[in-house]
């Protein structure tokens, strides 16, 4: 047997250990540039935006005069907008990440459906907004109404639901199954009790980052007409509203100097109903995280 050199051996690891530490850095580069960006934008919001932040500001209407400005139309529309938007696409992605995984047969039409739910998560969301448009609005005649809204918003996360479902369900033991039917329980006892459970962590994440997606999104409600200004809240799902990313958007389209800070302080409130839903997932996640 031949040995190799010590000098080849040597001059081999330096290279490996200089090619480390220098894509060590340029990655930790990467991450400080990224951090700084965050930080510069959570900076200049907050510092624009507190000084309109108040009691009337989220108890008023929107206004033409920057000082009576509001966000109750837009956040109580954001919150009707959610309770459909999060039922709807839940319940059909993880029922949908369920038949794909626990009951489609694995053959060339399945691996077929996959690859193009995973390629829909890419498509741009105004793509969505004309489908929306099209579907809900103008065939099925719901107008611009909160059901309209969210049922295209819902098309719009779906994909990515499925595709966090189907990998939660996926990395759940193949052990608890059997064990599971080891015991005599029965296939849709065994996703309910075992796997749903089991998964949920997983499910919650995806489900929470496509969530917040979708509260923040403005260009599928623009194509379907969704106004930007109202002088009412919302009794029903059928009923017109408007939502947080289209005051943002009308406020911060706005010549005046003072919008802007109306628009930052908007944003603060948004990004507050985001940190409120990130915060009962992590909850729930937790909760399950200890069972299994």
């Amino acid at each position: 047997m031949r040995y190799i050199e010590q000098q080849t051996v040597v001059k081999r690891m330096n290279g490996r250990l200089i090619a480390n530490a220098i894509f060590k850095y340029i990655f930790l580069a990467a991450t400080l540039l990224a951090l700084l960006a965050l930080v510069i934008l959570l900076y200049r919001i907050v510092t624009q935006g507190a000084g309109y932040l108040s009691i009337d500001f989220l108890t008023n209407f929107a206004s033409r005069f920057p000082d009576q400005a509001g966000i109750k139309a837009a956040l109580v529309g954001s919150l009707w907008l959610m309770t459909v938007v999060a039922p709807t696409s839940i319940i059909l992605g993880v029922g949908s990440a369920i038949y794909l995984e626990e009951y489609a047969k694995q053959n060339h039409i399945t691996s077929f459906i996959r690859m193009n739910i995973s390629n829909l998560a890419g498509v741009p969301s105004v793509v969505f907004g004309l489908l929306g448009l099209t579907i809900f609005v103008r065939a099925m005649a719901l107008g611009n109404s909160i059901l309209a809204a969210g049922f295209t918003m819902s098309l719009l996360i779906l994909p990515v639901i499925i595709v966090a479902s189907q990998e939660a369900i996926r990395a759940v033991p193949g052990e608890l199954r059997d064990a599971s039917y080891g015991m005599g329980a029965t296939k849709w006892q065994t996703i309910l009790k075992i796997i749903l459970p089991a998964a949920i962590p997983g499910i919650l994440t995806g489900s929470i980052l496509a969530l917040s997606r979708a509260i923040g999104e403005t260009a599928p409600l623009i194509v379907i007409g969704v106004p930007v200004i109202i002088q009412f809240l919302p009794e029903g799902v059928l009923d017109t509203f408007t939502a947080l990313p289209m005051q943002i958007y009308d406020w911060s389209s706005r010549p005046q100097q003072e919008f802007q800070a109306v628009a930052a302080a908007g944003i603060i409130v948004l990004m507050a109903v985001l940190l409120f839903m990130n915060s009962i997932a992590v909850i729930i996640r937790n909760k399950f995280d200890k069972r299994y």
